[in-house]
């Protein structure tokens, strides 16, 4: 009996890794990753830099993605590095598509503070593409200024 269940673990452990990287494949990251820093400067006393990169991590079965976002902020005087922490996760975001496919994509940000940002922090605008149909949604979120984002999507027509 033992024998049985040696071999039947032996035979479903690379099933899982199978299953597992199946799923690995079904996740992409944005080619467009960016970048943006502020510094405080004040002569004599403490100086501060922040700087916050972003990333999209697309479902090319599902359309659903994350939004991630990166944070150092490092404190120095004239002599030394006083302080650095970091920040950081993924937020989870609703389906750009209803239905299962085969999708593409593509995500990009305003980087804040900027004239784009009217109400808020910026906003994002995310393109998807269903690779096994002539069909293409774009979506834009953008800060409404009162707590909550504003997002819609369009499909696009083609003429």
């Amino acid at each position: 009996m033992n024998h049985v269940i040696k071999i039947c673990l032996g035979l479903a452990l690379p099933l899982l890794t199978l299953v597992s990287v199946a799923r690995a494949d079904e996740f992409k990251l944005s080619n467009n990753q960016r970048i943006s820093c502020s510094r405080g400067l004040s002569a004599g006393k403490l100086n501060t830099s922040t700087c916050k990169s972003y990333a999209y991590l697309f479902n090319v079965k599902t359309s659903e993605y994350f939004r991630c976002q990166v944070t150092l902020a490092l404190t120095r005087d004239n002599k030394e590095v006083i302080n650095v922490q970091t920040d950081g996760g993924c937020t989870k975001k609703p389906r750009i598509f209803d239905t299962d496919s085969n999708y593409a994509f593509d995500a990009t940000e305003t980087e804040p503070p900027n004239t784009n940002s009217f109400f808020g922090p910026g906003g994002y605008s995310i393109w998807a593409a269903d690779t096994t149909a002539q069909k293409i949604r774009g979506c834009i979120t953008i800060s409404s200024g009162l707590g909550s984002d504003i997002s819609k999507c369009l499909d696009m027509t083609f003429q």
